[in-house]
C-alpha cells in the first residue's frame, strides 16, 4: 500500500513523544486535487478515530491511517521526511495520476492552461475537486474566494469555459465556503466586471 521510509518513521516517532500525542496515529488522506497534483492532510489522530473502513499500516510504535477514499489513488507511495535549509516536512511521492477518468482529466487541463491564468491576474484560482455524472465539482480561491463578483466569474467565465470547451460537462458546480473569504484581492469596481470576462 505505502512506503514509509525510515526518515519518516524516524520523524513520525520523534513527534509521537510528545505526551499529547502518546498512542495517536499518524491519518494521511487524499483531500483535493490541483496543478501540482493531489493535496494531503496528514496529522495525529487519537485511536478512536480510526474507522473500520481505514487501511493499517503497522509501524514500529504506531500505525499510518489511510481512509478507504483515498486508498484507490495511493497505491505504491511512498511516505518521506526532508529537513534541510529550504524545507521541513513530510513529502509523499504518489505515481498515481491525479485523474484517472478522461473528462476529469480533460477539466483539469483546460483549468490548467486557459483559465486559471485569467484567474491568476485578479489573484484568484480554481481548482477541480471531483467529476462524476457529467458535473464538475470546483472551488475558488485566493482572490476569488468570498469576491462580490465570483457568479459572475463561474456563470459567465468558468461554466461556459468549460462547457464551450467540453460539451460533455452539463453542469459546473462551485462547492466554495465564500463566506469564510476574508478581503478578497479583487473588488467591485462598479463596472461589474469579472476577471474572466
Amino acid at each position: 500500500m505505502i512506503k514509509i521510509t525510515e526518515t519518516a518513521e524516524k520523524a513520525i516517532k520523534d513527534l509521537l513523544q510528545d505526551e499529547s500525542k502518546s498512542g495517536m496515529s499518524l491519518r494521511i488522506q487524499i483531500v483535493g486535487r490541483g496543478p501540482g497534483g493531489f493535496q494531503y492532510a496528514v496529522r495525529f489522530v487519537p485511536e478512536e478515530d480510526q474507522s473500520a473502513d481505514d487501511e493499517a499500516v503497522k509501524c514500529d510504535g504506531f500505525k499510518v491511517l489511510i481512509d478507504p477514499e483515498t486508498i484507490p489513488n495511493f497505491t505504491g507511495s511512498t511516505l518521506d521526511y526532508k529537513e534541510d535549509d529550504f524545507q521541513r516536512g513530510f513529502l509523499i511521492d504518489n505515481p498515481n495520476p491525479v485523474w484517472k477518468d478522461a473528462d476529469a482529466q480533460a477539466v483539469q487541463e483546460l483549468l490548467d492552461t486557459k483559465i486559471n491564468p485569467g484567474l491568476a491576474s485578479h489573484g484568484g484560482f480554481v481548482a477541480l475537486l471531483d467529476y462524476k455524472d457529467d458535473t464538475a465539482y470546483i472551488t475558488f480561491g485566493g482572490g476569488c474566494q468570498g469576491c462580490g463578483l465570483v457568479d459572475v466569474t463561474l456563470k459567465d467565465g468558468v461554466e461556459v469555459a468549460i462547457q464551450e470547451a467540453l460539451p460533455q460537462v452539463k453542469k459546473v458546480i462551485d462547492t466554495t465556503d465564500h463566506t469564510s473569504g476574508k478581503d478578497p484581492f479583487y473588488n467591485d469596481d462598479g463596472k461589474g466586471n469579472s476577471a474572466l470576462s
